[in-house]
Protein backbone atom coordinates (compact mmCIF):
# COMPACT_ATOMS: atom_id res chain seq x y z
CA UNK A 1 0.00 0.00 0.00
CA UNK A 2 2.85 2.39 0.83
CA UNK A 3 4.44 1.72 -2.54
CA UNK A 4 1.13 2.28 -4.32
CA UNK A 5 0.59 5.61 -2.58
CA UNK A 6 4.14 6.74 -3.37
CA UNK A 7 3.80 5.75 -7.03
CA UNK A 8 0.53 7.62 -7.33
CA UNK A 9 2.11 10.69 -5.75
CA UNK A 10 4.98 10.49 -8.22
CA UNK A 11 2.49 10.26 -11.07
CA UNK A 12 0.70 13.38 -9.81
CA UNK A 13 3.99 15.30 -9.58
CA UNK A 14 5.03 14.18 -13.06
CA UNK A 15 1.68 15.21 -14.50
CA UNK A 16 1.93 18.66 -12.94
CA UNK A 17 5.51 19.10 -14.17
CA UNK A 18 4.64 18.01 -17.69
CA UNK A 19 1.74 20.44 -17.99
CA UNK A 20 3.78 23.33 -16.57
CA UNK A 21 6.51 22.70 -19.14
CA UNK A 22 3.88 22.39 -21.87
CA UNK A 23 2.46 25.74 -20.82
CA UNK A 24 5.97 27.17 -20.77
CA UNK A 25 6.55 26.04 -24.34
CA UNK A 26 3.40 27.83 -25.41
CA UNK A 27 4.48 31.01 -23.63
CA UNK A 28 7.88 30.80 -25.33
CA UNK A 29 6.18 30.62 -28.74
CA UNK A 30 3.99 33.57 -27.77
CA UNK A 31 7.06 35.64 -26.99
CA UNK A 32 8.77 34.74 -30.25
CA UNK A 33 5.64 35.43 -32.32
CA UNK A 34 4.92 38.70 -30.51
CA UNK A 35 8.39 40.09 -31.14
CA UNK A 36 8.30 38.87 -34.74
CA UNK A 37 4.91 40.56 -35.23
CA UNK A 38 6.46 43.85 -34.09
CA UNK A 39 9.55 43.53 -36.27
CA UNK A 40 7.62 42.51 -39.38
CA UNK A 41 4.47 44.55 -38.72
CA UNK A 42 2.48 41.34 -39.02
CA UNK A 43 -1.02 41.82 -37.60
CA UNK A 44 -2.04 38.24 -38.40
CA UNK A 45 0.84 36.84 -36.36
CA UNK A 46 -0.15 39.16 -33.52
CA UNK A 47 -3.64 37.63 -33.63
CA UNK A 48 -2.09 34.14 -33.27
CA UNK A 49 -0.42 35.27 -30.05
CA UNK A 50 -3.76 36.38 -28.64
CA UNK A 51 -5.45 33.13 -29.72
CA UNK A 52 -2.94 31.11 -27.67
CA UNK A 53 -3.64 33.19 -24.56
CA UNK A 54 -6.95 31.45 -23.81
CA UNK A 55 -5.35 28.00 -23.93
CA UNK A 56 -2.54 29.11 -21.62
CA UNK A 57 -5.07 30.46 -19.12
CA UNK A 58 -6.99 27.16 -19.27
CA UNK A 59 -3.86 25.14 -18.48
CA UNK A 60 -2.89 27.53 -15.69
CA UNK A 61 -6.26 27.17 -13.98
CA UNK A 62 -6.19 23.37 -14.26
CA UNK A 63 -2.67 22.98 -12.90
CA UNK A 64 -3.34 25.44 -10.08
CA UNK A 65 -6.37 23.41 -9.03
CA UNK A 66 -4.35 20.17 -9.11
CA UNK A 67 -1.59 21.74 -7.05
CA UNK A 68 -4.08 22.69 -4.34
CA UNK A 69 -5.63 19.22 -4.38
CA UNK A 70 -2.26 17.45 -4.23
CA UNK A 71 -1.05 19.55 -1.30
CA UNK A 72 -4.31 18.99 0.60
CA UNK A 73 -4.41 15.22 -0.03
CA UNK A 74 -0.72 14.33 0.24
CA UNK A 75 0.38 16.87 2.85
CA UNK A 76 3.94 16.80 1.44
CA UNK A 77 6.99 17.80 3.45
CA UNK A 78 10.60 18.86 2.80
CA UNK A 79 11.63 18.87 -0.87
CA UNK A 80 8.26 17.63 -2.14
CA UNK A 81 6.57 20.62 -0.53
CA UNK A 82 9.23 22.99 -1.85
CA UNK A 83 8.75 21.52 -5.29
CA UNK A 84 5.01 22.14 -5.28
CA UNK A 85 5.39 25.66 -3.89
CA UNK A 86 8.11 26.43 -6.45
CA UNK A 87 6.01 25.04 -9.28
CA UNK A 88 3.05 27.12 -8.14
CA UNK A 89 5.13 30.31 -8.26
CA UNK A 90 6.62 29.29 -11.60
CA UNK A 91 3.10 28.81 -12.92
CA UNK A 92 2.26 32.38 -11.96
CA UNK A 93 5.39 33.72 -13.65
CA UNK A 94 4.62 31.85 -16.85
CA UNK A 95 1.06 33.16 -16.89
CA UNK A 96 2.28 36.72 -16.44
CA UNK A 97 4.96 36.26 -19.12
CA UNK A 98 2.18 35.14 -21.44
CA UNK A 99 0.24 38.29 -20.54
CA UNK A 100 3.28 40.37 -21.51
CA UNK A 101 3.53 38.54 -24.84
CA UNK A 102 -0.14 39.29 -25.45
CA UNK A 103 0.52 42.95 -24.64
CA UNK A 104 3.31 42.97 -27.24
CA UNK A 105 0.89 41.52 -29.78
CA UNK A 106 -1.73 44.17 -29.07
CA UNK A 107 0.89 46.90 -29.42
CA UNK A 108 2.03 45.34 -32.72
CA UNK A 109 -1.51 45.65 -34.07
CA UNK A 110 -1.73 49.25 -32.90
CA UNK A 111 1.59 50.15 -34.53
CA UNK A 112 0.60 48.50 -37.82
CA UNK A 113 -2.62 50.53 -37.90
CA UNK A 114 -0.79 53.77 -37.05
CA UNK A 115 1.36 53.58 -40.18
CA UNK A 116 4.40 54.98 -38.35
CA UNK A 117 6.16 51.70 -37.61
CA UNK A 118 8.71 52.07 -40.39
CA UNK A 119 9.73 55.51 -39.11
CA UNK A 120 10.68 54.14 -35.69
CA UNK A 121 13.71 52.11 -34.53
CA UNK A 122 11.67 48.90 -34.28
CA UNK A 123 14.64 46.75 -35.29
CA UNK A 124 16.40 47.86 -32.11
CA UNK A 125 14.04 45.60 -30.19
CA UNK A 126 15.32 42.48 -31.93
CA UNK A 127 18.21 41.77 -29.56
CA UNK A 128 16.19 42.36 -26.38
CA UNK A 129 13.37 40.18 -27.73
CA UNK A 130 15.76 37.37 -28.61
CA UNK A 131 17.40 37.62 -25.19
CA UNK A 132 14.04 37.41 -23.41
CA UNK A 133 12.84 34.42 -25.46
CA UNK A 134 16.17 32.64 -24.97
CA UNK A 135 16.17 33.26 -21.21
CA UNK A 136 12.66 31.85 -20.94
CA UNK A 137 13.62 28.74 -22.91
CA UNK A 138 16.72 28.23 -20.76
CA UNK A 139 14.67 28.72 -17.60
CA UNK A 140 12.25 26.00 -18.69
CA UNK A 141 15.11 23.64 -19.57
CA UNK A 142 16.73 24.34 -16.19
CA UNK A 143 13.41 23.66 -14.45
CA UNK A 144 13.08 20.32 -16.23
CA UNK A 145 16.56 19.34 -15.00
CA UNK A 146 16.44 21.29 -11.70
CA UNK A 147 19.79 22.77 -12.74
CA UNK A 148 20.98 25.25 -10.12
CA UNK A 149 24.05 26.40 -12.07
CA UNK A 150 21.96 27.27 -15.11
CA UNK A 151 19.45 29.04 -12.86
CA UNK A 152 22.29 31.22 -11.57
CA UNK A 153 23.45 31.98 -15.11
CA UNK A 154 19.92 33.09 -16.05
CA UNK A 155 19.76 35.40 -13.05
CA UNK A 156 23.04 37.01 -14.08
CA UNK A 157 22.02 37.52 -17.72
CA UNK A 158 18.72 39.24 -16.96
CA UNK A 159 20.73 42.45 -16.51
CA UNK A 160 21.53 42.47 -20.25
CA UNK A 161 17.86 42.98 -21.08
CA UNK A 162 17.70 45.91 -18.65
CA UNK A 163 20.64 47.53 -20.43
CA UNK A 164 18.94 47.08 -23.82
CA UNK A 165 15.71 48.55 -22.43
CA UNK A 166 17.39 51.71 -21.15
CA UNK A 167 19.27 52.24 -24.41
CA UNK A 168 16.09 51.80 -26.44
CA UNK A 169 14.22 54.37 -24.36
CA UNK A 170 16.90 56.97 -25.04
CA UNK A 171 16.61 56.39 -28.79
CA UNK A 172 12.82 56.65 -28.70
CA UNK A 173 12.97 59.99 -26.92
CA UNK A 174 15.15 61.31 -29.75
CA UNK A 175 12.68 60.09 -32.38
CA UNK A 176 9.72 61.67 -30.60
CA UNK A 177 11.52 65.00 -30.31
CA UNK A 178 12.43 64.99 -34.00
CA UNK A 179 8.96 63.97 -35.23
CA UNK A 180 6.06 64.56 -32.77
CA UNK A 181 3.73 62.67 -35.13
CA UNK A 182 5.40 59.44 -33.96
CA UNK A 183 4.68 60.02 -30.28
CA UNK A 184 1.66 57.70 -30.09
CA UNK A 185 3.40 54.83 -31.90
CA UNK A 186 6.57 55.47 -29.89
CA UNK A 187 4.64 55.10 -26.65
CA UNK A 188 3.35 51.76 -27.92
CA UNK A 189 6.97 50.73 -28.43
CA UNK A 190 7.79 51.81 -24.88
CA UNK A 191 5.15 49.36 -23.64
CA UNK A 192 6.61 46.67 -25.89
CA UNK A 193 10.13 47.26 -24.56
CA UNK A 194 8.83 47.19 -20.98
CA UNK A 195 6.96 43.95 -21.66
CA UNK A 196 10.16 42.38 -22.99
CA UNK A 197 12.02 43.52 -19.89
CA UNK A 198 9.36 41.99 -17.65
CA UNK A 199 9.54 38.69 -19.53
CA UNK A 200 13.23 38.60 -18.66
CA UNK A 201 12.30 39.26 -15.04
CA UNK A 202 9.87 36.33 -15.08
CA UNK A 203 12.59 34.04 -16.49
CA UNK A 204 14.86 35.20 -13.67
CA UNK A 205 12.09 34.50 -11.14
CA UNK A 206 11.81 30.93 -12.45
CA UNK A 207 15.55 30.56 -11.90
CA UNK A 208 15.07 31.69 -8.30
CA UNK A 209 12.38 29.05 -7.81
CA UNK A 210 14.71 26.33 -9.09
CA UNK A 211 17.23 27.29 -6.41
CA UNK A 212 14.47 27.26 -3.80
CA UNK A 213 13.31 23.78 -4.85
CA UNK A 214 16.79 22.24 -4.91
CA UNK A 215 18.57 24.06 -2.08
CA UNK A 216 15.72 25.40 0.04
CA UNK A 217 16.97 29.00 -0.21
CA UNK A 218 14.64 31.91 -0.89
CA UNK A 219 16.86 34.14 -3.07
CA UNK A 220 14.23 36.62 -4.23
CA UNK A 221 15.47 40.23 -4.09
CA UNK A 222 18.96 38.98 -3.25
CA UNK A 223 21.95 40.12 -5.38
CA UNK A 224 23.29 37.36 -7.61
CA UNK A 225 26.75 37.65 -6.07
CA UNK A 226 25.27 36.97 -2.62
CA UNK A 227 23.36 33.96 -3.98
CA UNK A 228 26.52 32.54 -5.51
CA UNK A 229 28.34 32.85 -2.18
CA UNK A 230 25.48 31.17 -0.32
CA UNK A 231 25.49 28.21 -2.72
CA UNK A 232 29.21 27.49 -2.40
Amino acid sequence: MDKHISSQFDAELNSISTRVLEMGGMVERQIQWGVQAILEEDAELADKVLDVENEINRIELGVDADLSTTIARRQPTARDLRFLIGISKTLGNLERAGDEAARIARMATSIVHSGYGRRLPVSELRLAGELAATLMRRALDALARLDVEEALAIMREDDRIDVEFNGFLRKLVTFMMEDPRTISASLDLVFVAKAIERIGDHAKNIGEQIIYIVRGLDVRHVPVETVESALR
